[in-house]
């Protein structure tokens, strides 16, 4: 019994000295995105704020389902603006792979927002969103994205994700 104990452990010591320490093998991602919404100044995701939106809901298209929904996480920034910060949840569709092993890669997302217009009112906006990615053996990013067809960001190197729209 002591045998086999001495056995594993000097096996998974092996394994583990096998292991590269190299900073290279590890791929970098960075998907994450805030998304801020307003008009003419107005805080359009903060729902204390009349006129805003009183609810966001956001849906894969791409999904496998009609009714995919993607978690919607509403936050607040250091200046207490409030933002939909959007980490992964919408499938990502291929779009093409080149020879030098870069892939791009879709998400198509769609928005459901309500508004209060007055006592017994709500209007609804539907909006759509595109993001597409960049993906290597060394980093899989955001690279760009479309709004209602609009493009709204492109992926400047060592900067934060932040699309931002207005209405």
């Amino acid at each position: 019994m002591k045998n086999t104990l001495l056995v594993l452990l000097i096996a998974l010591f092996t394994v583990a000295g096998c292991r590269s320490d190299n900073a290279d093998d590890i791929q970098r991602i960075d998907q994450v995105v805030s998304i801020y919404i307003d008009s003419l100044g107005l805080d359009m995701l903060n729902s204390n704020i009349p006129g805003s939106y009183i609810s966001v809901a956001m849906n894969d298209v791409e999904g496998l389902t009609d009714n995919a929904p993607v978690p919607v996480n509403l936050k607040k920034d250091a200046d207490t603006v409030s933002y939909i910060q959007y980490i992964a949840g919408a499938r990502r569709i291929a779009v093409s792979t080149s020879p030098d092993n870069t892939s791009l890669y879709r998400s198509t997302i769609a928005l459901n927002m309500r508004r209060q217009v007055n006592d017994s009112t709500q209007a609804v906006t539907n909006d759509t969103l595109v993001l597409n990615y960049t993906h290597t053996p060394q980093l899989f990013q955001l690279s760009s994205a479309l709004y209602n067809g609009v493009p709204v960001f492109t992926k400047t190197e060592g900067q934060p994700n932040v699309i931002k729209i207005s209405k």
